[in-house]
């Protein structure tokens, strides 16, 4: 029993000694020695750690990213983008594709004529195919880049504008297709008819990079029937490019591709592929969506 009162003591005395005042074993003026010395220890630490991102922050343009050398090619995505790539309705079932067509319409919204209407912010760029938009480097001291209007009417048949079930309510859907943005890249349309497919090879035109769709898999050949594109030249005309980032680029449009399948097999899966062709664009089989896509569309009838 005496034993435990000692260690009792013991535990007391080295909480607070009151005869040396001291606070676990330490006195105030060694607490206060300890806690100075720590803030300034970790107070150097912090404004070593801050020093050294604002030395690597001066290195950085808000505009232009340093390194592009490992930038993959972009990729080509499309709209409706349903999950599993998986586009299945029944023509005469709106309710299985009225999710379709709302996504399409809203997706389009932005490209409407009044959404383009200031001048101060977008220009006209011309109906027709044609060479890159230069307007100055990005490091240069013009300021935020006025886009090229591109009009929703283009896609014709595919705009949503005349027909607002984008065809899915005759079992001739429509898909609209883009090439995602990356900073600066100039996409050059290919120079040879080599890495085509034959039947893709009319689409080659001054000024595009085309698109091409066809089956995915060989049996389902002949089961795609006639595809109809639209938008300028059926593929992405120069003139869109380069892209100068959110800050410089703020309005910036991308230019649009529809396709409509016209006569496609119905009641059955088909699997279709569409690529984008260019001389500085490749593809990847890690990544689907590089430089092409594929989806699976059943109409039911």
């Amino acid at each position: 029993m005496p034993s435990n009162k000692d260690n009792d003591g013991g535990w007391k005395k080295f909480l607070w000694n009151s005869e040396r005042r001291e606070l676990l074993g330490r006195t105030g003026g060694s607490w206060f020695k300890i806690l100075v010395f720590y803030i300034i220890f970790y107070g150097c630490l912090a404004g070593i750690f801050i020093g050294t991102i604002q030395a690597m922050l001066l290195t950085l343009s808000n505009y232009k990213p340093t390194y592009q050398d490992r930038v993959a090619p972009p990729g080509l995505s499309h709209a409706p983008r349903p999950e599993k790539a998986e586009i299945v309705f029944n023509e005469h079932e709106i309710e299985t594709y009225m999710g379709y067509t709302k996504f399409l319409r809203e997706f389009l919204d932005i490209y409407n004529d009044n959404k383009q209407d200031d001048q101060m912010k977008y220009e006209d760029c011309g109906e027709k195919p044609g060479e890159y938009k230069n307007r100055g480097d990005l490091e240069s001291e013009v300021g935020i880049r006025k886009a090229c209007r591109f009009k929703r009417s283009w896609l014709e048949s595919c705009s949503g504008l005349d027909d607002k079930e984008f065809g899915f309510n005759v079992g001739k859907p429509c898909v609209i297709i883009k090439l995602n943005r990356i900073v600066n890249f100039r996409p050059r349309p290919p120079t040879s008819n080599e890495s085509i497919p034959e039947e893709a090879q009319s689409k080659v035109q001054p000024n595009v990079i085309p698109v091409f769709c066809t089956n995915k898999r060989e049996e389902d050949a002949g089961k795609v029937g006639e595809i109809k594109y639209f938008g300028i030249g059926g593929g992405f005309p120069l003139q869109y490019y380069p892209y100068y980032g959110k800050l410089l680029h703020p309005q910036y449009l991308q230019p649009l591709v529809a396709i409509q399948f016209v006569n496609i097999t119905k009641n059955i899966e088909v699997r279709v592929e569409c690529k984008v062709f260019g001389d500085n664009i490749d593809y990847s089989e890690k990544d689907r969506y590089q430089g092409r896509f594929d989806i699976k569309l059943t109409v039911k009838s």
